[in-house]
């Protein structure tokens, strides 16, 4: 159970939370439906329409977390859609492979660089909401659910916490007594989601500041941690097993036999430098008009059953 006071004394000042987001800088999916996660309903035109407030985290002072993944087809017809272990601070495979792509050329028309643009890796951001209208599924008004969602909208937060006019006061939307409620507006713009006409409306408590309701709010939200928890990660050689099948190539040694085989062929000889990396905006997908979350689901599954 979640307690209302330790929810007040968690109360941050803005300034905490903009700085979190700086230091992150610019830089799980679960296969099938779980129904914890809420996603918006579209209508055939691809236009939808609720309303959310975002909610503080129950188990970390932010009340977001982030990661990355990888969704994309091999030559094999084999997908590949994993997390990316640099969600954890660590070296991924495609990461790597990409930058290998992308540093061998300086054509940006190469094919080289057209895999690394196909293979690069998306940003999520996971928050809890309380679904306030749903016209499109009443049934999950007035529920708390997970929410992914990408920097389009990340962006529609920090602005609100950090706005660029004079006259203008800082907000903090996931604030239970001075946030506000987030009126998300979908339109289908070129073939992709748009999220630019979606918005924050005044601030005002929730629920008028009724503590009792507000109490069973905190009691149903959900630890978002398990995003970038570790255990909830494959390792390097699984993931580069895995992106070697996708792509028709042999089978990699694993990071313990090219140890043990330098180790065997010891030699005073001099080690290349490692290879630079590319800049992750070059290949990195930040826009959300790539993230369709309904069209990766079903990649998802064709993943599931190669």
């Amino acid at each position: 159970m979640v307690d209302i006071s330790d929810i007040k004394k968690r109360r941050f000042d803005i300034d905490k939370l903009v700085q979190a987001a700086q230091d992150v800088g610019g830089e799980q999916q679960r296969p099938g439906t779980d129904e914890r996660i809420w996603k918006p309903t579209v209508d055939k035109v691809g236009n939808g329409y609720a309303v959310l407030r975002f909610l503080p985290a129950p188990k970390t002072d932010l009340p977001w977390v982030r990661y990355w993944d990888h969704g994309f087809k091999g030559t094999t017809g084999k997908w590949y859609i994993e997390k990316s272990l640099t969600s954890i601070g660590q070296n991924d495979p495609v990461g790597e492979m990409n930058s290998r792509l992308w540093n061998s050329t300086s054509d940006d028309q190469s094919p080289q660089r057209k895999q690394a643009r196909d293979q690069k890796r998306r940003l999520h951001y996971v928050s809890n909401v309380l679904v306030v209208s749903d016209p499109s599924a009443p049934q999950n008004e007035g529920k708390v659910f997970m929410y992914q969602y990408g920097k389009k909208i990340f962006d529609k937060i920090m602005d609100m916490m950090q706005p660029q006019f004079p006259g203008e006061t800082p907000v903090n939307p996931f604030d239970l007594w001075e946030g506000a409620e987030f009126q998300l507006k979908i339109r289908q713009v070129e073939g992709y989601r748009n999220y630019d006409r979606s918005e924050f409306a005044s601030p005002s408590p929730l629920f008028g500041g009724d503590e009792t309701n507000i109490q069973g709010v905190l009691d149903q939200l959900y630890d978002i941690n398990e995003f970038v928890d570790p255990e909830n990660y494959k390792t390097y050689d699984q993931l580069k097993t895995k992106l070697m099948e996708v792509l028709g190539e042999s089978a990699p040694r694993t990071v313990q036999q090219e140890v043990a085989m330098d180790t065997v062929a010891a030699s005073p000889t001099i080690r290349s430098a490692p290879e630079p990396t590319v800049s992750s905006s070059a290949v990195d997908d930040d826009d959300e008009t790539n993230e369709d979350d309904d069209t990766m689901s079903y990649f998802q599954k064709l993943a599931n059953a190669d």
